[in-house]
């Protein structure tokens, strides 16, 4: 008889279909009961994700999510944008309320790109000299540290081992980037020596977290143990398929979850969309279905919305099953994720975006053309709403009948079941559906 071995784990992403915002911090939290381990594939600190237990709220911007689960390891992949400085705010404030966070319990991939002091200066010196033209980036070094990385001049974590190599890099880097704060943006230039001294301190603290990220989950799969992977943003942020140029500087759609950690696309068996109940965007960019008056004030309001990241204002619309059509084609999820389904109590109608008018035809997806979303109209199809409270309810068949109408609805365009149901921020707050 030959050894008898562990079905093979399931690569579930976790990924968001709007603009961001939609609440994967929290289904990701809650998926992670089952899981091995969590990885971070894309993005930075410029998305902020906010986890609520027991009705004590934890904002992490690059930690991954899983790691208020004792026994998960969070890993963070090739694919994310890391800042140092960030991470070990985020490890402090951790470990102040009771979360420690080791080496064994965090890895960094050796590849991860590394956001540079440089980088925040050009992004906020970039975005200043745009004036009306900006594209509402957060300025934390984001989109320089993705350039960099394609110009091969970045520096990754696995540098930090190696002090030559860091400062050897880091003179390189800034001979292009001295030029441009002297000449454009009339600043003074930097001393290599300078920024890597500054940043000795945690380079030095993260050196024992550098591990082979992608041997890790190749291993936790083929033990049986199911590997998380945790968007950032949404889809229509992504920087090939979003609303360009208002868009983040990675891509964020499911494939990414492949490359930005280094495995294979088909272990990726489980696809959930993360879907909000209405939608909502932050910064600049088109938003067809953006409320301005007091159904606007009200889903603000009502559900909270304010960066993570930023607090900013988060501008508040009606859902867009035109956007989310585009989402799946993208994505292929298996299955959605809807939250803030409860924000919607209280409206006597809820309308729903089925499609846009554009240059007198009807678009059931958003049109190609760069800059089209700002042109078209949404058609709107009118549904009931439904007074009573959902916060408290644990199974569909508690929910109004307005309310399972709307979900339906959802189900139907998007041909994909709504498996989990938000009504409220904690994890007790969910409906999940068998």
């Amino acid at each position: 008889m030959g050894e008898t071995r562990n079905a093979q784990g399931q690569g579930i992403v976790i990924h968001g279909a709007q603009w961001g915002d939609e609440g994967k911090g929290k289904i990701v939290d809650l998926m992670t009961e089952q899981a091995k381990a969590v990885v971070r594939f894309q993005g930075g600190n410029n998305a902020g994700h906010t986890l609520v237990v027991g009705g004590e709220k934890t904002v992490v911007h690059l930690m991954p999510s899983g790691i208020l689960h004792p026994t998960t390891v969070c890993l963070i992949g090739n694919g994310v944008v890391l800042d140092p400085e960030v991470l070990c705010q985020e490890m402090d404030t951790l470990a102040a309320n009771g979360v420690p966070v080791t080496p064994e319990r965090l890895l960094i991939s050796p590849k991860t790109h590394i956001i540079m002091p440089y980088h925040r200066l050009i992004d906020s010196a970039r975005e200043s000299l745009r004036a009306g033209g900006k594209i509402g980036t957060t300025g934390r070094g984001i989109g320089p540290c993705y350039e960099d990385k394609m110009a091969r001049i970045g520096i990754r974590a696995g540098d930090f081992a190696d002090p030559e190599l860091f400062l050897r890099k880091i003179t390189q880097a800034l001979v292009e980037k001295n030029a441009l704060f002297t000449s454009l943006y009339h600043m003074e230039p930097l001393k290599p020596k300078a920024v890597a001294d500054a940043m000795a301190s945690v380079v030095a603290r993260l050196v024992p977290y550098l591990g082979d990220v992608s041997s890790v989950i190749q291993k936790t799969l083929t033990a049986g143990g199911d590997v998380l992977f945790e968007g950032a943003q949404g889809t229509h942020l992504d920087i090939d398929h979003g609303t360009y140029p208002y868009v983040t500087s990675s891509n964020t759609v499911s494939g990414q979850a492949a490359a930005g950690s280094g495995c294979s696309p088909n272990v990726l068996t489980r696809i959930v969309a993360v879907v909000k109940a209405y939608t909502t965007r932050v910064g600049s960019g088109p938003f067809p279905t953006e409320l301005f008056g007091a159904v606007g004030d009200y889903l603000q309001e009502h559900g909270g919305e304010y960066g993570a990241t930023t607090g900013r204002k988060r501008r508040c619309g009606w859902l867009d099953l035109a956007l989310l059509r585009e989402s799946a084609r993208l994505s292929g999820p298996t299955e959605i994720a809807l939250t803030k389904l409860d924000v919607l109590s209280g409206l006597f109608e809820v309308k729903i975006c089925i499609g846009y008018r554009y240059k007198g035809k009807i678009f059931e997806y958003p049109p190609q053309d760069e800059g089209a979303l700002e042109h078209v109209e949404p058609v709107y199809e009118t549904m009931p709403g439904w007074e009573e409270d959902l916060s408290g309810l644990t199974a569909w068949e508690d929910l109004p009948l307005a309310a399972r109408e709307y979900v339906s609805r959802i189900e139907q365009a998007l041909q994909t079941t709504c498996s989990i149901l938000s009504v409220g921020p904690d994890r007790r707050q969910t409906i999940i559906r068998g």
